[in-house]
C-alpha cells in the first residue's frame, strides 16, 4: 500500500532538522497524523521582516539544511519542493525541513535510476527537473538548497521573471549574478552548486566538506530512540481493537449562531496595505500573491450564501464552521486539490472583512480562480497580500 509505505518512511526519518511524525491515527474514514509543533515560523517570513541575513546567520541555516536534506537521502526520502516557505523554526530557532507532500521514495525510482514526475516551485526547481528526461532526486534537491542560500544572502531570487518561459530560459543558463557583498568563497560554493550540468554539480558530501560550510559547523544530535510502527500496522490491519483507532466527534444539536470574530483597531491597523512595511521586501522578491481580501457591508450570513453560490458553479465544495469556511477543489490540480481557508471578521457594526488564502495546492491555480474576483460578490472591495 503506497500511503502505508510513505508514512512509514516519514516516521522512520528521525533528525532534529527535519518535522518529527510522532503518531499516527485512523477512524473509518481519515487517517490522522501527529506532527511536531513548531510555533518559530516560516524562515521566509524571518527574510520578509529583517531583509537579507548575515552571512554567519546564512550559513548556519545552510548547515541544518544541508544536514537535515542529506540524512532523507541517506533513506531514500528526496523532498523535491524545497523552499523558504517549506522551512520552519522552532522556538529557540531550529530549522525544520516541513511539508514533505510532494517527495519521492526509492519506489518511485525508474529501472534508469531516475525519477521522472515534474514537479517544484518554478524559481526553486532545477533545470533537469524541467527538462523532463529523468533526473537524481538528490541533486536537483542540492540545486533547491543553493537557491534558498542565495536568497538568504541576498534578499532576492537568482532567477526571476514574470514569464515563466524566460525564467525556464534562465535557469537552463545558470543566468544569475551573486551581489558584491557576498564573500568570494561564498560565491564559489553557490556557483558549483547551481550549475545547470547534473553530471558536474557538486554534491552533498562536497558541500559538507567545503571551507565556507564548515565554518563553525556542528554535526547535528541525534537522540538514540527505537522508533516504532506498531501504530501504523494496526490501523492498516483489519483488527478493529486497535487504540489508533479513533471515532469522530459529530456536533449535535441546534446550530450555533454565525458570530464573526470583531477585531480590534490594532489588528485592523495591522491589516492595512499602507501600513504594511513587508511590501519593501516582497517586491523585490517579485512573488505570487495567496491571500485576497474584501470589506463588505453584507451580513455574515449573506457573504457566506454568496460564497458557496459562488464556489459551486466553479467545482469547489464549501464546508462551514462558523465564520471560517473551507473551500476544496473537486479536480486536482498541479500540486493536489485547490483549498482556500476563508474567515469572516467584523471591522464595524455593519462591516465585514473577508479574508481568502490559498492552504493547499497552487498559488498560480488559486490565482486564476475568480471566486475572489469583484465580480463574484457586488459591492464588495478588493485587497491584496503579497505573500511566497
Amino acid at each position: 500500500m503506497q500511503i502505508k509505505r510513505e508514512i512509514s518512511t516519514m516516521k522512520l526519518i528521525r533528525h532534529p532538522n527535519v518535522i518529527r511524525m510522532y503518531e499516527v491515527m485512523a477512524s473509518k474514514t481519515k487517517i490522522y497524523i501527529v506532527l511536531e509543533f513548531v510555533t518559530g515560523g516560516e524562515l521566509f517570513d524571518k527574510i520578509a521582516r529583517s531583509g537579507r541575513l548575515k552571512e554567519d546567520e546564512a550559513r548556519k541555516y545552510f548547515q541544518q539544511l544541508i544536514c537535515a536534506v542529506d540524512y532523507c537521502h541517506s533513506r531514500g526520502v528526496f523532498h523535491r519542493d524545497l523552499k523558504p516557505e517549506n522551512l520552519l523554526l522552532d522556538a529557540n530557532g531550529v530549522l525544520k525541513v516541513s511539508d514533505f507532500g510532494l517527495s519521492a521514495l526509492p519506489q518511485q525510482v525508474r529501472e534508469d535510476g531516475l525519477l521522472h514526475t515534474t514537479c517544484g516551485t518554478p524559481n526553486y526547481v532545477a533545470p533537469e527537473v524541467i527538462n523532463n528526461k529523468g533526473y537524481d532526486g538528490a541533486k536537483a534537491d542540492l540545486w533547491s538548497c543553493g537557491v534558498i542560500l542565495f536568497v538568504l544572502m541576498a534578499g532576492y531570487l537568482p532567477f526571476e521573471e514574470t514569464n515563466l518561459s524566460a525564467l525556464y530560459k534562465k535557469i537552463f543558463k545558470a543566468e544569475f549574478t551573486c551581489p558584491p557583498w557576498f564573500s568570494s568563497s561564498a560565491k564559489k560554493l553557490i556557483n558549483k552548486i547551481l550549475d545547470p550540468n547534473p553530471a558536474t554539480r557538486i554534491t552533498f558530501a562536497e558541500v559538507i566538506e567545503n571551507d565556507w560550510f564548515k565554518k563553525g559547523y556542528k554535526p547535528p544530535v541525534f537522540e538514540q530512540a527505537n522508533v516504532s510502527l506498531d501504530d501504523l500496522d494496526s490501523i492498516f490491519s483489519d483488527s478493529t481493537d486497535s487504540q489508533n483507532l479513533v471515532v469522530e466527534r459529530r456536533e449535535e444539536g441546534p446550530m450555533a449562531p454565525v458570530a464573526p470574530v470583531t477585531m480590534n483597531a490594532f489588528e485592523l491597523i495591522s491589516k492595512s496595505q499602507g501600513l504594511n512595511l513587508s511590501s519593501l521586501f516582497e517586491k523585490q522578491m517579485g512573488l505570487v500573491k495567496r491571500e485576497t481580501r474584501f470589506t463588505s457591508k453584507c451580513s455574515a450570513d449573506e457573504i457566506i450564501s454568496k460564497i458557496e453560490k459562488a464556489a459551486g458553479p466553479l467545482g469547489f465544495d464549501v464546508k462551514k464552521n462558523n465564520c471560517k469556511l473551507k473551500i476544496q477543489g473537486e479536480k486536482t490540480g498541479r500540486k493536489g486539490h485547490l483549498s482556500v481557508a476563508t474567515e469572516i471578521l467584523e471591522v464595524a457594526p455593519s462591516l465585514y472583512m473577508v479574508e481568502l488564502r490559498k492552504s493547499e495546492g497552487d498559488t498560480l491555480e488559486f490565482h486564476k480562480v475568480p471566486i475572489h474576483r469583484n465580480n463574484c460578490y457586488p459591492n464588495f472591495h478588493l485587497r491584496t497580500k503579497y505573500s511566497h
